[in-house]
């Protein structure tokens, strides 16, 4: 089957992120369904629309928007799938709830999004462990360079994990200035991601 403007895709694993191996037994992180930070992000492309020209391909791993497989509970207290559910565990999607795609092992934003890694701070009496608005863009579509240290707009940054890295997702029109590095710029993941 194809659609003709949206793409059909298929989450790999299940639809939640919610649990880890320990010593062989699996620990439940989360189980409600509807916080979005445990909900899988990434999906396989299966079938391609009719009617866009892109550059993504069928067997592609794609880094999708969070309410894609999210279940939720309606007025009544019943668990229903996502406007997004189609059948048999596919889903149908707009390419603008795709943000990156990995093909050939190589992560690939799509036009209008930059991927930014937080920097740790370096001030000593802040509580907080990163920098805020500020990072170095480890995935780029061309506007800026990876590896540049850049700052962005309050509000605009969108947390994913990609490869167990916390990034965040910002529109490229987002980023406000490029920083000179100064020599003291670390990078920062939390050992949870």
């Amino acid at each position: 089957m194809q659609a003709l403007f949206d793409y059909i895709v298929k989450p790999i694993g299940g639809r939640y992120n919610n649990s880890i191996d320990v010593d062989g037994s699996e620990l439940l992180l989360n189980t409600e369904i509807s916080n979005h930070q445990y909900v899988n992000r990434e999906a396989e492309i299966v079938a391609l629309p009719k009617n866009i020209k892109s550059n993504l391909k069928i067997g592609d791993t794609i880094v999708v928007h969070h309410n894609i497989f999210r279940r939720w509970y309606n007025i009544r207290g019943e668990e229903k799938n996502s406007r997004s559910y189609y059948k048999d565990g596919t889903y149908i999607i707009k390419e603008d709830q795709i943000f990156l795609y990995k093909r050939n092992d190589k992560w690939k934003p799509l036009k209008g999004y930059c991927f930014i890694q937080p920097i740790k701070s370096i001030d000593k009496f802040d509580e907080s462990k990163e920098r805020p608005l500020i990072g170095v863009v480890k995935y780029s579509d061309g506007t800026i360079n990876v590896g540049d240290l850049v700052g962005f707009t309050p509000w605009s940054e969108f947390e994913f994990i990609v490869d167990n890295v916390r990034l965040y997702r910002v529109l490229s029109k987002d980023i406000s200035i490029k920083y000179e590095y100064q020599g003291d710029e670390e990078e920062y993941n939390p050992s949870w991601a």
